[in-house]
C-alpha cells in the first residue's frame, strides 16, 4: 500500500514537473517572440480606419491579406461597416520571424428603422436595363482596380461641401423583419442644385461618367492611394476627367440630382478594397 502511494506521488511529481517545463517553454517562446509597435493611429471602429508603420524590411498582412507598404514603411488599413470585433495584423520580419497584433474593433449603434410592412415589390429589371447596369458596374469595378502613387491617404480629409447631413452612413431599414440595404455613404444637402464641391484629399480621377449612370447619375471617383477611394454621386456637373491629378480643396464638380435621387444632394462614399467606410470618421463633425 505504501509503495503504491509512493508511486502515485511520484507520478504526480512527474506530471507537475512536465507542466512546469511546458510553462517555462511557453514563457521562453513568448520572450523570444518579436514585439512590434505598429504605431497605429485612427478610428478602430466599424466603418473606421487606421494608419501605421511596419518594421523595416517586413511584409504585412491584415486578416490574411497582403497590405501595401509605402517606401517609408507606412500603411493604411480599414474596417468595414459590418466588421467583427477583432482583426489580426501580422508582420513577417526580415529574419523570417512573425509579430502579430490583435486589434479590437469597436461596434457601432447604427440608425435602424423598423417598418411594419414587407419590402416594396420592385419591378423586375428588363433586359435592356440589366445590360446597361451590368456595363456600369463593370466600369465601377475597373476603376476601383486602378492604383496610383498618390498620398491622399496620408492626409486629414476635409468636407467636400458644407450643408445639412440628410443621410447618414450605415443607416438601414428593416421591412417586417427583412433588412434592406444600408446607406453606404454620407448625403450632404445644400438646398439647391449646382453648389460646387471640392476634393476631400489629394488623388487621381479614376472615373468620370461620360453620361449619367442609372442609379448614381453623374458619377465621379477619385483614387487616394493604397486602395482608398472616394465616390461622388448625383452630380449636375463634373469639372475633371479621368487621369487628372487633383489636390485637397480643389473644385471638382457641382451637386445635382441626377440618377436615382429625390432631391439635390451630394452622396459621398469611401471604400478601401471591399470595405465600406464612414466619411464622418475621416473628417470629424461638420463645424
Amino acid at each position: 500500500m505504501r509503495r503504491g502511494l509512493l508511486l502515485a506521488a511520484g507520478g504526480t511529481a512527474l506530471a507537475l514537473t512536465a507542466l512546469q517545463a511546458s510553462g517555462i517553454a511557453a514563457r521562453a517562446a513568448e520572450a523570444l517572440a518579436p514585439q512590434v509597435d505598429f504605431a497605429l493611429t485612427g478610428q478602430l471602429t466599424q466603418g473606421g480606419w487606421a494608419r501605421g508603420i511596419a518594421p523595416k524590411g517586413a511584409t504585412l498582412t491584415f486578416n490574411g491579406k497582403a497590405v501595401e507598404l509605402a517606401a517609408d514603411g507606412r500603411f493604411f488599413i480599414a474596417f468595414d461597416r459590418d466588421a467583427g470585433v477583432s482583426a489580426q495584423l501580422v508582420a513577417r520580419l526580415a529574419d523570417g520571424r512573425e509579430a502579430a497584433r490583435t486589434l479590437t474593433i469597436a461596434p457601432r449603434a447604427w440608425q435602424i428603422e423598423h417598418i411594419p410592412l414587407g419590402p416594396k415589390p420592385g419591378t423586375p429589371p428588363n433586359p435592356e436595363f440589366q445590360k446597361r447596369r451590368d456595363a456600369e458596374l463593370a466600369q465601377i469595378k475597373a476603376a476601383r482596380s486602378v492604383s496610383h502613387e498618390t498620398d491622399g491617404w496620408r492626409q486629414n480629409f476635409i468636407w467636400p461641401v458644407r450643408g445639412r447631413l440628410s443621410g447618414k452612413f450605415g443607416s438601414q431599414r428593416i421591412y417586417n423583419g427583412t433588412p434592406g440595404s444600408y446607406h453606404s455613404g454620407m448625403d450632404i444637402a445644400t438646398g439647391a442644385s449646382g453648389t460646387p464641391f471640392v476634393a476631400p484629399a489629394d488623388g487621381v480621377v479614376i472615373l468620370a461618367a461620360a453620361s449619367p449612370f442609372t442609379l448614381e447619375g453623374n458619377l465621379l471617383m477619385i483614387d487616394h492611394g493604397m486602395g482608398l477611394n472616394s465616390a461622388f454621386l448625383h452630380c449636375s456637373k463634373l469639372a475633371v476627367k479621368v487621369g487628372d491629378v487633383v489636390h485637397q480643396g480643389q473644385y471638382i464638380g457641382n451637386i445635382g440630382m441626377t440618377g436615382r435621387a429625390t432631391g439635390p444632394h451630394l452622396h459621398w462614399s469611401i471604400k478601401w478594397g471591399d470595405a465600406r467606410l464612414d466619411p464622418l470618421l475621416f473628417t470629424g463633425p461638420m463645424k
